[in-house]
C-alpha cells in the first residue's frame, strides 16, 4: 500500500510513504518522501481539471523511458510511439496506445513528454474509462513543478517504489488529505 498525504485539499505538495503487511501489521518501507501533486491539489478527479484524485485506487501497468529498473509489475520501455489517450471522444480513452500517430484530439506522447516519464506506474483510478472522470493519471518522477492531476516523487525514489512493487500483492495507493498508515 502506497499513501499520499496532502495537507489540505488545495495543496499541491504531500508525502509519500510505502507499506507492507508484515505477520499482520503495516510497516512502513519507503518514505516519507516529498511528493508533488495536482496543480488544485487532491479531490474528485475530473477531466483538465489538474487534480489529483482523492481516494484508494489499483496500481497498474508500469513504464518508462529508461529500461525496466527491476520492477515485476508488467512493465514496458517507452518509444515516441506509446501514447495515453485522454480524448473523451476516442473508443481508446484513457488508454495506452502503441502507434505511429494517434487519431486523438488530445493524446499525450509518453516518451517526448520528458524525463518525468523515465519512470511511472498507471494510478487505475478510471478503469471503467468513464468520460469526463478524467485519463492519464500516474505515480512518477518530479520535475519539481505541480503535476496535471498526477503525483511525483524523485528518480530514486521512483525507481525504489518500482522495484518494490509487486503484482501479486494487489498493489494500491491511497491519496488522501491527512492520509495515514494503513490500519
Amino acid at each position: 500500500m502506497i499513501v499520499v498525504s496532502a495537507p489540505s485539499p488545495s495543496s499541491d505538495t504531500g508525502t509519500l510513504s510505502a507499506y507492507e503487511r508484515v505477520n499482520g501489521t503495516w510497516e512502513r518501507v519507503l518514505g516519507p518522501t516529498p511528493a508533488t501533486l495536482g496543480e488544485l491539489g487532491v479531490g474528485e478527479p475530473e477531466d483538465d481539471v489538474f487534480r489529483t484524485p482523492e481516494g484508494t485506487f489499483p496500481l497498474g501497468q508500469a513504464f518508462g523511458r529508461k529500461p525496466n529498473p527491476g520492477t515485476r509489475m508488467p512493465y514496458f520501455q517507452a518509444t515516441d510511439e506509446d501514447w495515453w489517450d485522454e480524448d473523451v471522444d476516442s473508443p481508446t480513452y484513457n488508454t495506452h496506445v502503441h502507434a505511429a500517430e494517434i487519431d486523438s484530439e488530445d493524446a499525450e506522447n509518453l516518451y517526448d513528454s520528458g524525463p518525468m516519464y523515465d519512470y511511472a506506474v498507471v494510478i487505475d483510478h478510471n478503469p471503467q474509462r468513464v468520460p469526463g472522470r478524467s485519463a492519464g493519471i500516474f505515480l512518477h518522477v518530479t520535475d519539481g513543478d505541480p503535476t496535471w492531476g498526477c503525483v511525483a516523487v524523485d528518480r530514486d525514489q521512483m525507481k525504489s517504489v518500482l522495484q518494490w512493487l509487486d503484482p501479486s500483492a494487489n498493489p494500491q495507493i491511497t491519496i488522501g488529505v491527512g492520509a495515514g498508515a494503513p490500519s
